[in-house]
């Protein structure tokens, strides 16, 4: 279906205003629950599915050899790694903050 300028308008609000509320959490346990509270089970598997790759595919492991680590599909894989070169930056951001990581 194709959005018209004003319904485009009204997403990005709605993404700003989503972004913010995690931006509001204090604690990945508030994360989770308002992840579990927000999505369903299958699209929480799916993004924690596309999250486990990320670590991997920093670390040059190569697209067989993380299916057969993960189970997670060669094509989700292949996903992933072109939102990793060419996406907003959100994975490596994400990817570079998590505890244990220098800062």
């Amino acid at each position: 279906m194709k959005r018209r300028a004003t319904d485009l308008d009204q997403s990005q609000d709605a993404l700003a205003d989503l972004a913010d509320a995690f931006a509001g959490l204090r604690s990945a346990e508030q994360v989770r629950a308002f992840l579990e509270d927000l999505c369903t089970p299958a699209e929480l598997e799916a993004m924690s599915d596309r999250w486990r790759v990320v670590p991997l595919l920093e670390q040059g492991v190569p697209y067989r050899e993380i299916h057969d680590r993960t189970q997670v599909s060669v094509t989700t894989i292949g996903r992933v790694a072109r939102v990793l070169e060419r996406g907003a930056g959100g994975y490596a951001a994400a990817l570079h903050r998590r505890p244990g990581r220098h800062r």
